[in-house]
């Protein structure tokens, strides 16, 4: 699956892109900006295409020259947002315990979500799982991601900061599905704590727990 962009030919280094080839792209990051704010308030179900182009200010039309529908569209935002989160930890200090580095990706990952910026999509709608595995940008940024933060979790068991009794797909899914917990959603909409609290109990939740430690010899 692939957008208009995407069809064209990689451009030798060096080559001055046309100002109808920068109106383009910058056309397609804003239908893509506009995709995230709707699929973070909306979801991927009630979304739709006309609701998007009115977003971005163009017609319908001018939408398909870059997505030919919404499962591809949806996954061109997902796609973009796994290189963000590449990228991220990429340039993580090099001096950071792999714990503080799982740390600080998932409170990006909050803050991007309580800034409306972080597309959640359906794990169960069949036209969405078949465009997303049939977009190589995807499963080639979601492999990367994927073997990026397995290896930091393996550094943290090993430097004694994670739980070594735990699997490692157990540890890298928790981190994950806090990423994307609707507990969130609902503590923010409480209006009794700030984002930014909310934000410290979600990542303290996740890598403290919420039990005290336990102290002298447990009940037989």
């Amino acid at each position: 699956m692939t957008t208009a962009s995407s069809l064209s030919p990689e451009r030798p280094a060096g080559t001055v892109r046309s100002f109808r080839d920068r109106q383009f792209q910058l056309r397609e990051e804003a239908i893509l900006d506009a995709a995230n704010q709707l699929l973070a308030q909306r979801g991927f179900e009630l979304m739709s295409m006309d609701e998007l182009a009115a977003a971005v200010g163009i017609a319908k039309g001018s939408l398909y020259k870059h997505f030919e529908s919404k499962e591809q569209l949806a996954a061109a935002s997902m796609t973009r947002l796994l290189r963000r989160i590449e990228s991220r930890l990429l340039t993580q200090p090099a001096q950071d315990s792999p714990r503080r580095r799982l740390e600080a990706l998932l409170r990006w990952t909050l803050a991007e979500r309580a800034a409306g910026r972080m597309p959640l999509l359906p794990s169960t709608n069949p036209a969405l799982q078949q465009a997303l595995m049939g977009t190589r940008g995807y499963t080639e940024a979601l492999g990367a991601v994927g073997e990026a933060l397995a290896q930091l979790v393996e550094q943290g068991i090993e430097a004694g900061e994670l739980r070594s009794d735990l699997p490692v797909p157990v540890l890298l899914f928790t981190v994950y599905a806090r990423s994307c917990d609707p507990s969130f959603d609902f503590l923010r909409a409480s209006g009794e704590f700030s984002d930014e609290q909310v934000i410290d109990f979600m990542v303290a939740t996740c890598f403290d727990g919420m039990a005290r430690p336990r102290t002298g010899t447990p009940a037989q």
